[in-house]
């Protein structure tokens, strides 16, 4: 945000929830355990996609991408939210600001892109399982990914930068527990109805299109298992599609409330715990449906472990 008419601007402060202390230090607990959860998960699945051969496939090469992702987007905001919670002092400097909000937009944007492609691979695996290894080569993997990661960061650059340089007027306190930019165009002391409605366009374009390819390539990957003559086959199929769409219905449903809500019904408390969903929820579910069920996982998993006690006995 603009800060010429403030010459001794400092930095933000996040309220988060400091008008209600015990739900803070419940909320600290709380989210520090699902922290430590979620990185443990999606590290695990990066170091078994990463070191075990059997998991060499576009799915788990997309699916290693999603968890990288989201461990770069709670490192992002969750140590700063905790100090914030714990700590007298609740302010973030105004680069870490600017960062974080790059950072969180960016990834956010990646993940909607990278959710549609693992969408796509289901539907190819599906529905074409005869021309999977030759549709779904790994020179495609690498520039859908690429494309994901460049289309989700290209546009943080823009909406970024659209939004620090709206003037701040002197304010600086910041309603939310991390930057978001819904929550930043509310400080600017000029009309930004152009700002939100650019802004609705791009949630739009994110959201609602990818969204869209999701629910397309899941209704041909229904008809397709539907016409299995396999009950185990149908069972392995809506197994695996079914925990990717049950993570998709969480993650864009409470990005679509958050970015596409009318203005008239915008409430912040409410945008609070939407947020802490997509935060820190959907980072938590993604290795735990993908691997809780799944044998390959767990099949990997065991193999790395006897491989390291094996060479700790030597």
């Amino acid at each position: 945000m603009e800060r010429a008419n403030d010459s001794a601007f400092s930095g933000f402060i996040l309220l988060g929830f400091s008008n209600q202390p015990q739900l803070e230090t419940a909320l600290f607990v709380a989210i520090l355990i699902i922290y430590f959860l979620s990185c443990l998960g999606n590290g695990i699945i990066i170091l078994l996609s990463t070191m075990d051969p059997h998991l060499h496939t576009p799915m788990y090469f997309f699916l290693s991408n999603l968890s990288f992702m989201d461990l770069c987007l709670m490192t992002c905001t969750v140590p700063q939210t905790l100090a914030n919670f714990k700590g007298k002092d609740k302010t973030i400097t105004y680069g870490g600001c600017v960062t974080q909000l790059f950072i969180a937009l960016g990834l956010g944007g990646v993940e909607c892109v990278l959710l549609s492609v693992m969408a796509y691979d289901r539907y190819v695996a599906v529905c074409r399982p005869l021309h999977y290894m030759v549709t779904v080569h790994p020179q495609l993997c690498l520039q859908l990914v690429v494309t994901a990661w460049l289309t989700g960061f290209g546009n943080s650059v823009i909406q970024t930068a659209l939004t620090m340089t709206l003037p701040l007027c002197g304010k600086n306190q910041v309603d939310h527990f991390f930057c978001e930019v819904p929550v930043m165009l509310k400080l600017a002391c000029t009309n930004t109805s152009v700002y939100e409605t650019e802004v609705f366009a791009v949630s739009t374009f994110f959201l609602v299109v990818p969204l869209s390819l999701i629910l397309v390539s899941y209704s041909h990957i229904t008809r397709a298992v539907l016409k299995m003559k396999s009950a185990q086959g149908r069972q392995k199929a809506f197994g695996t599609c079914g925990s990717h769409l049950m993570v998709v219905i969480i993650f864009f449903g409470t990005l679509i409330s958050m970015y596409l809500q009318p203005p008239s019904s915008y409430s912040q408390d409410v945008n609070k715990s939407i947020a802490l969903f997509y935060t820190l929820v959907t980072p938590l579910l993604n290795p735990l449906i993908y691997t809780l069920r799944n044998k390959e996982v767990k099949g990997a998993l065991r193999r790395q472990m006897r491989r390291i006690l094996g060479l700790r006995q030597s």
